[in-house]
């Protein structure tokens, strides 16, 4: 008979083969393998730099400092000024308070809490000391009215509240000494009603008279039915003159000044209340922003930022974050900016005041930071800023939050700026813990797929390769890099993009050879490795032709193999002392697990896994590990080189490692087949299918009895067991006088169930099926003795599964109806057609049976 049974997955498909096509003939020949992601335990504390930091703590900046009022530069405080000003040439006329006058100021109320007074009022005595200068805020220039309202946060434009206020705002104005060298002084007409004075405040129609010493002419302002404007204050004279312009511009500041922000600087001098404190900020940060005053060109700037500072001494969480959030606003820079940015650093360090910081939108303030300030010359600052947006990356609500103000492209531009700076430079270094960082915060943002999709957009495969090349020296920048990648490159469209970096792998390797004993960095570099091979035969390609490659993936096999013997020899030694194995693989035992995935991987490549057949090394520490392990202890490391031995096996190529030592290995796969775990049964299983197309593999099948099992699990009633199975049995056929042992346990019966039960919805089994069967009946001389009571059974059935009306389930989607029809016709009818026929032919009858759909 010509019509001769091809081995095991040989199966007789068209030369001409589709990829979908290709991918399925491989079907439980070549597998990839999946595995867990290496778990990243979080943090106990924030830090600046992890618990797992390699750097010494000489060589880095601290996490943990004090800060004071002290730590600020007060000289630093002097606003920017586009014009430059002609010096004053008269002198301030202050207006001063008898004995009697001071005394009646009303003190404000102590808290009850008696340890809040003293440390409030230890902070005050150290905030508003006199000194030689005097009081900077001129508190005795005013007296405060006794009729103190409680000021409200969410008025934003607060002009109701501020009429406790009037009077030394007033008595300001009339002090106020002018702004040009002919000493013109604002004056308030003194005149004005208590009623017109409220209408003034509250914005309404009342309207305010200034007189100019020196001018006969009166300017009148309009009344407002809204808040303080932005941009240009009230409306001015357009005179078309520039000083003139400018002398408006100030008058509105200083009129601005006195009337709102200047009373709430009282409020912070004299308040002893830090929910009270905190109430003031708020409502200085609402009233800067109203009137244009945040940023660098501010007239009273100094004045401002030296009260701010000197509250720092307060000492109070809450507090300190409305300080930084103005601060901050205030655009400082030099040794003020890198106090804040601590400031801001420690607030967000302590996990407890996540809350308040959701709140209170210190997050545009940094980030803006990050997006203004000049790399090198602030880098110690950034450092700070970079490591305080970290801790809020720790906080699901602020994460997401970041996410939508576009930290992840900011970032990007960051770091972007870092790679360009060179080794030789002085910043490098420096630069490197601002990186640290920088990629902590994107392995955190890693895990939301709105950022996921950002970090692809922008190139962050690249720039990422372009870091870890750089810092290569760097452990600490390789590990969260690392990190970064092997929560990415998870999904399919960020390994596509880091596939597309040819240089990925050679810095893989490097970083492998440089830290081979770093489990932490050497596990999830293999992690990622085995993502780019899981899907890419490019890939799998470009890291076999890489220097080294596979002679690293052996010497690190070498290390961890004996790390794990050591491990597995300590806990046995230990046994009597109640010392159990853990339930999870061990570190070693990880890292090993996570390399044969890599090399199961890689074999898919048809010249890949030749040379890796013949790669006698890989092999020999492939077969140790199913000999010094049990599924039970280990189940996925066994599994997993049973299946990298099952993709080698596939290859007959000469000088064939697996071929070399094919008895050894079904020896040992013989206790994996045996054992009560069904995955490593199968996979025992699919190896056997493999090795049993040579001669010395069916003997040993014989010998050991072993094709008993494989026709009892044809009663597995699971599509991928049954296949294997069936493959060992097709491959034992090929012998004319082993042919006979598949009437043994109900073999052909078993054949025929498994056709009736998965023939319609699996072509590839049914094929499978029919080829055995057409091998066992290669010399039949009638239908009855050949398949014995199945004989009918099996005529049915094969005439039912070759009506396409029937056979075909037409409820499928397009793509996949069309592939079951092409395997259909081109892979089962023609081995279903011949063996219907040699079974009608020597047949006495047929059954008149009624053919029904599946």
């Amino acid at each position: 008979n010509t019509d001769k049974a091809e081995p095991f997955y040989r199966l007789s498909v068209p030369k001409q083969k589709t990829s979908s096509e290709i991918i399925n003939e491989a079907r439980n020949v070549l597998r990839t393998l999946r595995t867990r992601r290496p778990f990243t335990p979080r943090e106990d504390q924030r830090k600046l730099f992890g618990s797992g930091s390699t750097q010494a703590p000489q060589n880095r900046p601290p996490s943990v400092f004090s800060l004071h009022a002290s730590s600020f530069d007060l000289g630093e405080s002097r606003p920017v000024s586009g014009v430059r000003l002609s010096p004053l040439d008269h002198k301030p006329v202050l207006v001063t308070f008898t004995k009697d006058e001071d005394s009646s100021i009303s003190l404000p109320k102590p808290p009850a809490d008696a340890a809040e007074v003293r440390k409030v009022s230890s902070a005050r005595a150290r905030l508003f000391r006199r000194t030689s200068q005097g009081n900077f805020l001129s508190a005795k220039m005013v007296s405060p009215d006794q009729n103190e309202e409680k000021l409200d946060s969410e008025e934003p434009a607060m002009m109701s509240n501020l009429c406790r206020s009037n009077d030394n705002c007033l008595a300001e104005q009339r002090s106020y000494t002018p702004f040009n060298g002919e000493n013109r002084q604002l004056i308030c007409n003194e005149h004005i009603s208590r009623s017109e004075r409220e209408d003034f405040l509250k914005g309404t129609a009342g309207k305010f008279l200034f007189q100019l010493r020196g001018e006969s002419d009166q300017i009148k302002k309009p009344g407002r039915s809204s808040s303080w404007p932005r941009s240009t204050g009230w409306k001015r004279r357009v005179t078309g003159l520039e000083d003139e312009t400018r002398i408006n511009e100030s008058e509105e500041e200083e009129i601005f000044w006195h009337i709102k922000i200047l009373p709430i600087l009282h409020e912070l001098e004299k308040e002893e209340n830090i929910e009270n404190l905190c109430l003031a900020c708020t409502k200085l940060y609402q009233a800067l922003n109203e009137g244009n005053m945040l940023g660098k060109r501010f007239k009273r700037r100094s004045v401002l930022l030296k009260t701010l500072y000197k509250l720092v001494d307060v000492d109070s969480d809450p507090l300190c974050l409305k300080l930084a959030k103005i601060i901050l606003a205030m655009k400082v820079d030099g040794k003020n900016l890198l106090s804040v940015c601590k400031l801001a650093f420690k607030i967000c360090r302590n996990e407890k005041n996540d809350y308040i910081i959701q709140n209170d939108r210190l997050l545009d303030c940094l980030l803006e930071v990050l997006r203004t300030e000049d790399l090198q010359k602030s880098n110690e600052a950034l450092l700070y800023c970079m490591g305080a947006i970290k801790f809020m990356s720790g906080n699901a609500v602020l994460l997401n939050e970041m996410v939508n103000k576009g930290a992840v492209e900011m970032l990007l531009q960051l770091m972007k700026q870092i790679n360009n700076i060179k080794e030789n430079d002085t910043y490098f270094s420096n630069l490197g813990h601002l990186l640290v960082q920088l990629t902590a915060t994107l392995r955190n943002l890693a895990d939301l797929p709105p950022a996921r999709s950002q970090l692809i957009c922008n190139g962050a495969a690249s720039e990422l390769c372009v870091a870890l090349e750089q810092r290569m020296n760097a452990k600490d920048v390789c590990t969260y890099i690392v990190r970064i990648f092997s929560k990415l490159s998870s999904y399919n469209d960020f390994c596509a993009a880091l596939a597309d970096c040819s240089r990925c792998y050679i810095l893989f390797l490097a970083l492998l050879n440089k830290h081979q004993k770093q489990q932490d960095l050497v596990i999830r570099i293999i992690f990622i490795l085995g993502n780019l091979t899981a899907k890419n035969n490019q890939a799998r390609e470009q890291f076999f032709k890489e220097k080294g490659s596979v002679d690293t993936l052996i010497s690190l096999f070498q290390t961890y193999r004996e790390l794990d013997l050591n491990a597995q020899k300590w806990y046995h030694e230990r046994e009597g002392e109640g010392k159990k194995r853990p339930k999870h693989p061990s570190e070693a035992e990880d890292v090993l697990i996570k390399l044969i995935r890599v090399l199961a991987n890689l074999s898919i490549h048809p010249g890949v896994g030749a040379a890796l057949a013949a790669a006698h090394r890989v092999v020999e520490l492939l077969v140790t590990v199913l000999e010094y392990k049990s599924v039970d202890d280990s189940e996925e490391l066994v599994i997993s080189a049973a299946t990298a031995i099952n993709n080698l096996s596939y290859y007959k190529v000469k000088s064939s490692a697996v071929q070399d030592k094919k008895l050894h290995i079904a020896e040992i796969l013989l206790k994996l087949l045996m054992s009560n775990n069904m995955d490593g049964v199968v996979e025992a299983v699919r190896v056997f299918g493999n090795l049993s197309q040579y001669h010395e593999i069916c003997d040993f099948i014989i010998q050991k009895k072993i094709y008993k099992f494989m026709i009892a699990l044809l009663d597995a009633k699971n599509q991928d067991v049954c296949f294997s199975a069936c493959g060992v049995l097709l491959n034992l056929t090929v012998d004319k006088n082993k042919r006979a042992l598949l009437m043994e346990e109900g073999g052909i019966g078993k054949l025929v169930d498994c056709l009736r039960d998965f023939g319609p919805a699996d072509w590839q089994l049914a094929c499978l099926i029919c080829k055995t069967l057409w091998n066992y009946s290669e010399n039949i001389t009638s239908a009855a003795s050949c398949f014995g009571e199945d004989t009918d059974t099996l005529l049915v059935l094969l005439t039912s599964l070759l009506d396409e009306e029937l056979a075909l389930d037409y409820s499928l989607d397009r793509d996949l109806r069309d592939y079951n029809k092409l395997y259909w016709e081109r892979e089962f009818k023609p081995v279903a057609e011949k063996l219907l026929d040699r079974i009608q032919s020597h047949h006495s009858f047929l059954p008149t049976v009624t053919i029904t759909p599946f």
